[in-house]
């Protein structure tokens, strides 16, 4: 397994992070060694949250049903009598100019429904992950998207609501990035500051390994823009 506790320094330092980037694993069956989360959430994206701040666990697709929207982008079906909960949801935002019904079926979705997902930060990650999750200021992620470019993985569209659809969205381009959404900001305290890159795992060594140079870049040519501003300007 690579060496993940390296790879979350090393983003960590390079975009000046100040939340710890969250492995994500979608399982056929529970880990071995890995506790199930105890309690009720009220999101999926309060999951990452919880990783970020240092816990390792997993959930069931149960633990999941409070939140019909997260639920429905990683294609997990509610029982018959919570069924109503996703339209109810879907009703309620549409009423309120939020979002238009026709745009609900191209929300990125996982392929299938895992039986298990594994949530911890990167650097205690129990096994390998299938997406990373960075929280972190327009200029960090601005060169985590740098390096992306260089290894020849442009970003998708930048997301918008709902935040959770950027993790299959990012499974099938390689990365893609986040405003957050209101609820999102909410279940988590994501600062007004801060958005989000989701990274597909296998891509994530070789992102690292551009962001030296990308950083390096950087602090030359804010040195070079500095100088050309106060010449043309003077």
């Amino acid at each position: 397994m690579a060496d993940y506790g390296a790879l979350e320094r090393t983003l960590t330092d390079a975009l000046q992070l100040t939340r710890r980037p969250v492995a994500v694993a979608f399982l056929d069956q529970p880990p071995d060694g890995v506790q199930r989360l105890e309690g009720a959430q009220p999101s999926g994206c309060t999951f990452w949250s919880l990783a970020s701040s240092g816990e390792v666990f997993y959930t069931a697709p149960e633990d999941h049903y409070n939140c019909p929207i997260g639920s429905y982008t990683h294609r997990i079906d509610l029982p018959k009598d919570r069924e109503h909960e996703l339209s109810d949801t879907l009703s309620l935002m549409s009423d309120l100019g939020y979002l238009r019904m026709a745009e609900v079926p191209g929300v990125p979705r996982l392929d299938k429904t895992p039986a298990a997902t594994v949530y911890a930060p990167l650097g205690q990650t129990p096994g390998e992950p299938d997406a990373v999750i960075v929280t972190g200021t327009p200029g960090g992620l601005m060169l985590l998207h740098e390096a992306g470019a260089r290894i020849g993985i442009a970003a998708a569209s930048l997301l918008g609501r709902p935040t959770c659809m950027a993790i299959p969205a990012a499974l099938s381009t390689g990365i893609a990035s986040s405003l957050g959404c209101v609820g999102n900001r909410i279940y988590t305290g994501l600062d007004d500051e801060e958005f989000y890159s989701v990274i597909r795992a296998d891509k994530l060594m070789a992102l690292a390994g551009e962001i030296a140079t990308i950083t390096a870049a950087n602090v030359m040519l804010t040195q070079y823009h500095r100088e050309r501003r106060a010449t043309i300007t003077a």
